[in-house]
C-alpha cells in the first residue's frame, strides 16, 4: 500500500484529534480535563497502530505494558 504525503497526514491527524476531543469534552465538566488530554492522545496512538496493522505491519497494539490505575486519596 502506497502511504500518503505527510502533509496529509498531517491534516487528517488533526481533523481525527479535533472530532476526538470534541467527543470527550463532556467529560471535563467533572474535573477530568487532564485525564481527557491524555485519554485522546493514547487513543489517537491506538488508532495509528491499528491503522498500521490492517495495513500488513506486524506492530503490537498496545499503548501501555499495565493499565492506568486510579489515583488513591
Amino acid at each position: 500500500m502506497e502511504k500518503i504525503p505527510q502533509e496529509s497526514y498531517d491534516k487528517a491527524l488533526g481533523q481525527f484529534r479535533q472530532q476526538l476531543i470534541g467527543i470527550m469534552n463532556c467529560f471535563r465538566c467533572y474535573g477530568l480535563d487532564q485525564d481527557v488530554e491524555g485519554a485522546c492522545e493514547e487513543i489517537i496512538k491506538l488508532a495509528e497502530l491499528f491503522s498500521m496493522r490492517v495495513r500488513g505491519k506486524d506492530v503490537p497494539i498496545k499503548v501501555r505494558e499495565t493499565p492506568r490505575r486510579r489515583p488513591t486519596e
